[in-house]
């Protein structure tokens, strides 16, 4: 898989500026996370117009950015759970490395003549899982007390402001990458678009639900890749219907239940 030059120089910048966010205050994580979620959809932007023959015309797909810049904001939440010492070095390559590949992979899927291969469905499906375990870590290691991480004896009642934005953050990394694995079985947008949208609220109905339960460190967000692993593997297998009327039904159901969820957490519990 060739990397084009670009995408290296990319790929630098934007590590760079990762490793650096270590060393900032905790509550400047998240700004500095949305800037270069922005900022390296905007490169990965330049990088595939260079790439693509005549994208002044054609135009660079949105799905294509997506990813990139998931990972590389996930990358600057996920790095806080790596001590400040000896790990810190490897754990910013291992992030270089996944900034790297996901600019690689989707510049090889951009200059593709035809329909992805099984190769590329299968890097893909590889890339978003490791992208959105970081993304769900990062989430989880930011709000530790509402992701049940803080060590205590137990996770109790969190706020339900607090609550509600660790099971949208998650939502917003489900949906992304719910919308990237849906794009390569279709292009239509409406059907790719109630994929994603099913996807994010699965994603935070099961954060919410596995906050309420003992879990080691890094098993929920290993947890939440599964869910979204066998979301995927059925509803990726079912042919889109154009008007399904099974398929309003299940996002309204899903977002009932994700509220409920949310409620029952928040306050149902003593």
């Amino acid at each position: 898989m060739k990397t084009p030059p670009a995408a290296r120089d990319l790929a630098i910048g934007v590590t760079v500026v990762v490793a650096l966010s270590r060393l900032a205050p905790d509550p400047f994580a998240w700004p500095i996370a949305g800037f270069l979620v922005a900022a390296t959809a905007v490169g990965v932007l330049q990088v595939l117009s260079d790439v693509i023959p005549g994208a002044d015309a054609v135009g660079v797909p949105i799905e294509a950015m997506l990813v990139p810049g998931l990972t590389a904001g996930a990358s600057v939440l996920a790095l806080r759970l790596v001590p400040v010492g000896l790990w810190l070095a490897p754990a910013v390559a291992g992030l270089a490395l996944l900034i790297l590949v996901s600019v690689t992979v989707e510049s090889r899927l951009v200059r593709a003549s035809g329909p992805p291969s099984s190769t590329d469905r299968t890097a893909v499906g590889i890339l978003l899982l490791l992208v959105g375990f970081v993304g769900f870590a990062g989430v989880a290691g930011m709000l530790p007390d509402v992701a049940g991480m803080s060590g205590g004896s137990g996770p109790g009642p969190p706020d339900p402001i607090a609550l509600a934005t660790f099971a949208s953050l998650d939502a917003l990394i489900g949906a992304v990458i719910g919308y990237r694995a849906a794009a390569l079985r279709s292009s239509n947008v409406r059907d790719v678009a109630w994929f994603a949208i099913g996807a994010g609220m699965v994603m935070a109905i099961a954060a919410v639900a596995l906050r309420s339960i003992e879990l080691p460190r890094l098993s929920g967000p290993a947890l939440l890749v599964l869910v979204f692993f066998l979301w995927d593997a059925i509803h990726g297998g079912r042919p889109a219907r154009r008007h399904d009327p099974w398929r309003a039904w299940e996002t309204g159901l899903l977002a009932i239940l994700a509220i409920a969820v949310i409620i029952w957490s928040s306050g149902g519990r003593a």
